[in-house]
């Protein structure tokens, strides 16, 4: 890993951190201020809205500008959001914070995933860089709740008061700049010459490449069991009679695996195929959910758990990789920006879907549901396949 991509890293989590700190701490506070739970969960919702209106322009501004001008509109952004908290820390500011917080996250990894793809050389390396990239979220997820909590309960007079909840987002609001000062030295990548004769391609016309089309729907089929998974297993786990705890540590030991195996990844890269890897992580967690709803045991499930961590987790790695190889040069921030909408689009949706059809069918029927169309879906993904000029970048 280079100095450079090891700095972009750091600034993302800083970026993202503040975001996840965010997440933790508004909600808490709209509910300490008597705030009613559907209230709250709009509050949350807010923090992924931004990012599926603002998706597509900020890959055009990233195509346009490339990386710095983009991250630092987006430190601004998020630093203003939380400082503005902090100032007033009432549920309309905080609904305007988790806005500019979830809108600024999502530009600034668009941002990043373009320059870090471009930057690289062949396609053994875009598989490694992005594996490296795809930590930043994990660790930001982790690294933002455990300050925002930490400082939530002993920096103010008593556990959880107001004056705990401001210095919290105070230091929230300095993560974004610190990730400033990490990215602020990165060399821009040339410009990518636009058409000759100045038009503006139309974002959806990207779909009418069938490479991208198949991909996307790919990613989305990958990104929905990562939803539904986080969605159902609570459900499935109370079900069981299992404490919340055991499930909290359920759904932590996928999250440890999701990362782990990104880990791991750039030291295979040279030996897989995007598309192998793929595939396989489609079998497995078609399989994976076949199998859930006849398990009754922590342990058990928690096997289940970490195995679909290492299947789900390796996706967006080769997803990424394949998306700078199918796609126009001059186009690949709007390509992202389109893979953000889809993914956060489907996150908002596909919790409300698939509970209403558990209602219908229950649980169980749902985990089969869902594994099925992943193994149906494994049919696509072998047609996969990079255009062979693409081959070498």
């Amino acid at each position: 890993m280079s100095a450079e991509l090891l700095r972009l890293i750091a600034a993302q989590i800083c970026l993202h951190a503040a975001m996840a700190g965010m997440r933790l701490g508004a909600p808490l506070l709209a509910l300490q201020q008597g705030y009613s739970a559907a209230a709250v969960g709009v509050l949350i919702a807010l923090f992924a809205l931004t990012q599926v209106f603002l998706a597509l322009p900020a890959g055009r501004f990233a195509d346009r500008h490339g990386l710095k001008r983009p991250l630092a509109l987006s430190v601004a952004a998020a630093s203003a959001g939380t400082a503005l908290a902090a100032a007033w820390p009432v549920f309309p500011v905080m609904c305007l914070a988790a806005l500019m917080t979830g809108g600024a996250t999502g530009a600034a990894v668009i941002a990043l995933q373009r320059h870090v793809g471009r930057a690289a050389s062949n396609p053994v390396q875009l598989k490694q860089v992005f594996s490296w990239l795809a930590i930043a979220p994990a660790a930001a997820n982790f690294l933002g709740p455990f300050v925002a909590g930490l400082l939530i309960d002993h920096a103010g007079r008593s556990p959880a008061d107001l004056p705990g909840f401001r210095i919290s987002f105070v230091v929230l609001a300095l993560l974004p700049l610190a990730g400033w000062l990490f990215a602020r030295a990165t060399q821009e990548l040339p410009r990518v010459p636009q058409p000759a004769d100045g038009s503006r391609p139309r974002a959806w016309d990207l779909l009418h490449q069938p490479m991208f089309r198949r991909l996307l729907f790919v990613n989305w089929l990958q990104s929905s069991s990562w939803d539904v998974h986080a969605f159902l297993l609570p459900v499935l786990g109370h079900e069981r009679g299992l404490g919340a705890s055991v499930i909290g540590s359920i759904l932590g030991a996928f999250a440890i695996a999701a990362a782990l195996i990104r880990i791991v990844l750039p030291l295979v890269a040279a030996r897989a195929s995007e598309r192998s890897v793929i595939a396989t992580s489609s079998v497995v967690t078609a399989l994976v959910f076949a199998v859930y709803p006849f398990l009754s045991s922590a342990l058990t499930m928690g096997v289940c758990s970490v195995v679909l961590g290492f299947a789900l987790g390796a996706v967006q790695p080769m997803v990424m990789s394949m998306l700078h190889q199918i796609t126009p040069h001059a186009r690949h921030g709007e390509a992202l920006g389109l893979r953000l909408m889809t993914i956060n689009a489907s996150s908002v949706a596909m919790p409300m879907l698939f509970g209403s059809i558990g209602a219908l069918v229950g649980i169980s029927g749902v985990f089969w549901l869902v594994g099925g169309m992943v193994a149906l879906g494994t049919r696509v993904v072998w047609g996969l396949k990079v255009p062979a000029h693409d081959q070498s970048l």
